[in-house]
């Protein structure tokens, strides 16, 4: 039973945000904080969950708990048969939301499409650069500006894509996040008041959930938007609470202070399973850890260095301390084995501490920068920190020695990007949209360095059989060409691969409705909670 404070803070929160003390609130516990809520300028999967998974809606979205594209604010879809034109026919009368900071006097239209792409491309826009050292990462690490011709308004109604050569994984990329659809009306208004930044703090989309504020690190609140145009949600009030501590989050979850929670310890899964009044959800993920070498920097160029790095690692022993039993698959490619294309004659760099240690001493590595994200908890590495421990252990067994740095996750990814970022990076990635292309494209293309390829390597052979494989709708030819690029990958080493791990999220018994995920995603329409 919850006890009376838990509940007194209920119905303060239900008054707080406008509702009845009769309001279903549900409570996810988060791990951790958006960087804001504007989807384009983010890549994080909780950045994601706060903003474009809540409040904004795409021409074409995920159909839950799975990777198969179904209609979104766009009802159908022409394709020319040269594959360059795309048509969008938009629902009428959508509505974006009405809060205290705007209005809205107009439906969804042709120009808020093409608003929503062109600001991440046109680089004589305002909103280009609207926020300080602003990058819109995901629509340059996807390519978007290479293939996008030029979005065109047919009517109020109909709008064009038109590409500049053909590329297979469009229809899927245009459901990812980044391809959020925003309002063109709110922009302008904003400005001409000269207040930019708002539109990142201040968010208005077409979503399921508006919001309503934000306790930096805390506490963000929602509330159903009453003319979401698939119907109003069943949860009158979504608070995401902020809990980094996967620990923590689980005693949460027990003592009824929230109601899902993502991410547990390994360690703790088997007594979540055994907890009558939990519901935990599982499945493989599409996902993989790894830690990137910056390829540009001597003496990690040379790819024998790199893989008598990987080479001293005892990664079975890694795997095990990391993810105990909860799950996990030591990756032998960038992509999981569960992934179409998967190399399943590519094999990773085998422990051999004795043949590293020669390698390393001849190349005079003795000293590494090794890099650490503090306080995450991320499905493909439980533990940055405990990683690089026992990396640097491993590491020092054949005469190197390793410095960690230790950053808050927003501040690391952005360090960890940087072209002159020194040493070894641990991050990983979540697959957003099914297709290799995801995996490949966006964390080693060459455009992608600077933005989400933190190797910063660029292999002409690589993105040779990368790019071949965008360009043609041939599942056996795209398999070929990302199967070579397995090869290329693997030859060259610009990456430790770490595992492919299992994904859980825990919820209360009164929750019903939820599904998760293939694609990592915390989403929360059609979620309902019962007394």
């Amino acid at each position: 039973m919850k006890s009376a404070k838990i509940l007194l803070t209920a119905a303060a929160l239900a008054v707080v945000l406008g509702g009845s003390a009769y309001a279903k609130t549900l409570v996810y516990c988060s791990e951790g904080s958006p960087a804001n809520f504007d989807p384009g300028t983010t890549t994080g999967g909780n950045d994601f969950d706060a903003s474009s998974r809540t409040i904004y809606s795409r021409l074409v979205e995920f159909k839950h708990g799975s990777t198969e594209v179904e209609p979104g604010l766009a009802e159908s879809w022409d394709i020319s048969p040269d594959g360059l034109t795309y048509t969008f026919h938009l629902r009428k009368g959508v509505k974006f939301q009405s809060t205290d900071y705007f209005t809205p006097t107009r439906d969804l239209n042709a120009d808020d499409v093409i608003f929503s792409f062109m600001r991440q491309q046109d680089d004589k826009s305002p909103w280009f650069t609207y926020l300080p050292n602003l990058s819109y990462d995901y629509y340059v690490g996807m390519d978007m500006p290479k293939y996008t011709k030029e979005w065109k308004k047919v009517d109020d109604n109909t709008v064009q894509l038109v590409l500049t050569e053909p590329n297979a994984p469009m229809l899927a990329n245009l459901a990812m996040d980044f391809a959020s659809i925003v309002s063109k009306e709110y922009a302008d208004k904003l400005q001409a008041s000269g207040n930019l930044a708002d539109f990142a703090s201040k968010p208005i989309g077409t979503g399921p959930f508006q919001f309503v504020d934000y306790q930096v690190d805390s506490t963000i609140r929602y509330q159903a938007n009453p003319d979401y145009y698939k119907g109003k949600e069943k949860i009158d009030n979504l608070i995401f609470s902020i809990v980094s501590n996967a620990t923590t989050r689980l005693e949460k979850i027990r003592a009824g202070e929230c109601d899902v929670m993502a991410y547990p310890n390994p360690a703790d899964v088997p007594s979540i399973k055994a907890d009558a009044n939990l519901t935990t959800y599982e499945q493989a993920g599409l996902n993989i850890g790894y830690m990137s070498y910056n390829t540009t920097l001597p003496p990690l160029d040379k790819p024998e260095v790199r893989h008598a790095l990987n080479m001293a690692i005892d990664r079975d022993a890694l795997i095990k301390a990391l993810f105990q039993d909860a799950g996990a698959t030591p990756a032998n490619n960038l992509i999981p084995p569960t992934m179409w294309s998967w190399n399943k004659d590519v094999k990773f760099d085998k422990y051999d501490p004795d043949a590293a240690k020669k390698v390393l001493a001849a190349a005079g590595l003795t000293k590494i920068d090794l890099w650490a994200a503090a306080e995450i908890s991320r499905p493909y590495n439980p533990s940055f920190q405990r990683a690089a421990e026992l990396i640097q252990a491993d590491w020092a067994k054949v005469g190197v020695t390793a410095n960690i740095i230790s950053e808050e996750w927003t501040k690391y990814r952005a360090d960890g990007k940087k072209k002159d970022r020194s040493g070894a990076f641990q991050i990983g990635w979540s697959g957003d949209n099914g297709d290799p292309d995801n995996f490949f494209a966006t964390l080693f293309s060459c455009s992608a360095i600077g933005v989400s390829n933190y190797s910063s390597w660029c292999d002409k052979d690589f993105e040779n059989d990368i790019q071949k494989a965008k360009t043609t709708s041939d599942i056996a030819e795209r398999t070929k060409y990302y199967q070579d690029a397995q090869v290329v990958f693997a030859k060259e080493a610009p990456a430790f691969l770490l595992a492919h791990s299992q994904v859980y999220v825990v919820t209360d018994k009164k929750v019903q409705g939820f599904v998760q995920d293939p694609l990592g995603m915390h989403r929360f329409d059609g979620v309902d909670v019962t007394e």
